[in-house]
């Protein structure tokens, strides 16, 4: 489905309810998988939540996780230690081509049972769960901190925990301090320590306790650009949203200051208010929060302004490859950009081209990321349903801003 999009203005005050993060849900649920006597509110609508709730209450042989990455490196690790349980875990095509040796690697450091069907060091895999009472394991620190919150995650069913040590400059580490948090809440002991995160097995039952999802401040990323591409004066009221965020995009706050955004907590709610324009070039590093960087690309190019943004290495490993796709798409709009394997320099632009149709690559955050430039010119967005992945509501949400959207 091609949807355009356009719009010159949208409303002055609006309100949006955002669900559940899917970072968050994706973890609990997966807890409560090992741990029945947790509940969860607010867990995200999302494609990639609703694979994860199925994958992990199924009791089929064959498992099929789609497009959903952080499914795939969860539920490796949940399957790794499902003892007597074998799985065959496989996904997209895109899914076949995205890598897992590391995490492969490091499951069988701890004594799990893994194989490739396929393309060695990708998916699909056969996963023959059993007892790991290893516990220490080497992992670079610079791959995607999925791999390693999908280790924490088992670590406490483990029979001797799990003893982590990290060689290199470590990324994302918001995700992996979500992660401990919420191993922390339903009982768990934990230590993070210069290159060092430890476990303790948990030996007792967590009690039966109710764990609320915070909304997802990745999907709040879009209404940051929204607004940042408005009129001085326009508020949007988001929930629900925390000023204490486990979660790493929750920097939003503090970067879309740079574009003259004020944020306001109250009643777990979060407004947004375009209060000043500032036009100075934009440097970022995304080392912690790659996931908003399409996000912010856009809204540069759709406020005509230089960016450099760094420590996007993990971009590449993506639903696509998300640099290229970026160069791809924004070269369309006839801004110059250059990229490398770990960053983005985009170059101020005037002159936007009208009426452009930009390609999805598959990827939910680019059909999102480049909507907010409807405030600046009409444009097509290829294959708009690709939006389920993570935010299944966003072009009704947008439709309530006052965005005019045509099939």
């Amino acid at each position: 489905m091609t949807i355009t999009l356009q719009t010159s203005s949208i409303h002055k005050q609006s309100t949006i309810t955002i669900t559940g993060s899917k970072s968050e849900s994706n973890r609990l649920l997966l807890l409560q998988a090992l741990y029945p006597q947790l509940s969860i509110d607010n867990v995200s609508n999302s494609d990639d939540s609703k694979v994860m709730k199925h994958a992990l209450t199924t009791s089929n042989h064959h498992i099929d996780i789609h497009h959903a990455g952080t499914a795939m490196r969860f539920l490796t690790a949940y399957f790794a230690v499902q003892e007597g349980r074998e799985v065959v875990l496989t996904g997209s095509q895109r899914m076949k081509e995205r890598p897992i040796e590391i995490l492969v690697e490091a499951l069988n450091q701890l004594g799990a049972d893994i194989d490739y069907l396929e393309a060695k060091g990708c998916p699909p895999l056969r996963v023959k769960g059993k007892i790991l009472a290893d516990h220490k394991v080497k992992l670079k620190a610079n791959v995607s901190s999925q791999y390693i919150s999908a280790l924490l995650l088992i670590a406490p069913k483990l029979k001797n925990g799990i003893k982590f040590t990290l060689e290199g400059k470590i990324t994302s580490v918001p995700y992996i301090n979500m992660t401990l948090d919420l191993l922390h809440q339903i009982g768990a002991t934990t230590s993070f320590v210069g290159q060092v995160i430890t476990v303790q097995p948990i030996t007792q039952a967590p009690k039966p306790k109710v764990l609320t999802v915070e909304s997802d401040w990745s999907s709040a990323s879009y209404f940051y650009s929204i607004v940042a591409l408005s009129d001085i004066g326009t508020k949007i009221t988001l929930s629900s949203y925390k000023p204490n965020s486990l979660q790493g995009d929750s920097v939003l706050e503090k970067m879309y200051q740079e574009f003259g955004v004020e944020t306001t907590f109250k009643d777990n709610s979060i407004t947004l208010k375009k209060a000043t324009q500032n036009n100075n070039p934009k440097t970022f590093d995304l080392s912690n929060a790659p996931d908003i960087a399409q996000t912010i690309a856009v809204t540069c190019l759709g406020l005509g302004l230089e960016c450099n943004l760094s420590g996007l290495h993990t971009l590449k490993i993506k639903e696509t490859d998300r640099l290229v796709a970026l160069k791809n798409e924004i070269e369309k709009f006839g801004a110059q950009i250059e990229i490398t394997d770990h960053s983005l320099h985009l170059y101020q632009s005037k002159n936007i081209q009208s009426n452009r149709s930009v390609a999805t690559y598959n990827d939910h955050r680019m059909a999102m990321a480049f909507a907010p430039m409807a405030l600046k010119t009409s444009l097509q967005i290829e294959d708009a349903g690709v939006v389920s992945k993570s935010y299944p509501d966003f072009w009704t949400d947008l439709k309530s801003l006052g965005f005019q959207i045509k099939e």
